[in-house]
This record gives C-alpha cells, structure tokens and sequence, in this order.
C-alpha cells in the first residue's frame, strides 16, 4: 500500500536517515498489511479504524509512538531505551534487526488490541 504523503515525508529526511525509516516502513506494512497509511501529527502514521502506530525522524534517534497501553505491555523489553508514557526511542546507531523485530511485535500488538 503506497503513501506518497508517507513517502515524501522520508525523502524530506537527512540522507542518511533515510534507509533506516525505510526499513521501519517496510516493517510496518509486512505487520499491518490492511492498514492505511497516512500522515497524522505530521508523522507516518498505521492506522485501522483509529491510529495504530507513528513513527517519526528526530535528531539523534526513531521516534516509536504506540501509545501508553503498547508502552506498559512492552515495558519490561524496552528498559534499554529512553521511553516516555506513550513513546521509545530507538537511537539510530543502534537500529538495526532486533529493534525492528520489536517495532514489528509492538505494531502487530497494537493492529490486534486495536481490532477488540
């Protein structure tokens, strides 16, 4: 499911940011295959009857934005990452495999509460 709103978003990111947010992506449409894609909050946003997943570049870091229910189940598997009530980030030095496995389990969580 092409974005071009999503996609452009991408493409206005630094350079070498921009295969990492592919990646994340990527990612998100193997989980969520019938979600719409959109911008929302003025981020890539996964949604499916109500906002499932954002995403979104910052300076240093991928912005994760699951909300508080998403961030207390996966509490105990992000103790290494800053998180706030609603929000983790993933320092982009370090976002590779794994961290995208957990962004996947975290968004397919989210697409199956969501659907309750």
């Amino acid at each position: 499911m092409a974005s071009s709103a999503i996609d452009e978003y991408i493409a206005s990111q630094p350079e070498a940011v921009q295969p990492l947010l592919n990646a994340v992506l990527q990612t998100l449409r193997d989980t969520l295959p019938d979600a719409t894609e959109k911008l929302a909050w003025q981020m890539p946003t996964f949604w499916k009857g109500g906002n499932l997943i954002h995403f979104a570049a910052q300076k240093n870091h991928l912005g994760i934005y699951p909300g508080a229910e998403a961030m207390e189940h996966f509490a105990p598997r992000l103790t290494g990452y800053k998180t706030s009530k609603g929000a983790a980030q993933f320092p982009y030095k370090t976002l590779g495999v794994e961290q995208l496995a957990l962004i996947s389990e975290i968004a397919a969580w989210c697409g199956v509460r969501n659907a309750k």
